[in-house]
């Protein structure tokens, strides 16, 4: 059995100030404009180089462009990071090698595997076969 209810605010003279003061509040414009007697001064000048950036062309320029070394080295480098962690991005090989990221990635290609997808994405790890760690595991076996 469903029953059907009509309900009806107690119209009193509170109430209806209430809704007044309710609808000229929602009226209200959100952004109000008002008119200055004189100009803003306290603004910030603008500057010509910021000083982190001066910072960092100074630092760019002790360190130059990066050389690249003998391979044989790159791969100590990486082979020894590869040891701290499995997985490494490139931009944190560049900065561990200080080699340039075309010839990084031209070495990387020859040692390592780019994650695509997964929980490891758009990262760099080792091939099973330079894996020191795995290739013990399965001479044991």
């Amino acid at each position: 059995m469903s029953l059907l209810a009509e309900c009806r605010p107690a119209v009193s003279e509170s109430y209806m100030r209430l809704k007044k003061l309710q609808i000229e509040e929602s009226s209200k414009p959100v952004r109000l404009s008002q008119q200055l007697e004189k100009a803003v001064t306290s603004n910030y000048k603008p500057v010509a180089n910021h000083a982190n950036n001066l910072e960092y062309e100074r630092k760019k320029k002790e360190e130059g462009k990066r050389a690249r070394a003998d391979k044989q080295q790159v791969l100590d480098m990486l082979f020894s990071a590869f040891e701290k962690h499995q997985y490494y991005n490139i931009k944190d090989l560049v900065d561990i090698t200080k080699q340039p990221v075309s010839y990084l990635k031209e070495i990387l290609h020859d040692i390592g595997i780019y994650n695509v997808k997964g929980t490891h994405k758009n990262t760099w790890e080792l091939k099973p076969e330079y894996r020191h760690y795995q290739g013990e595991e399965k001479t044991d076996k």
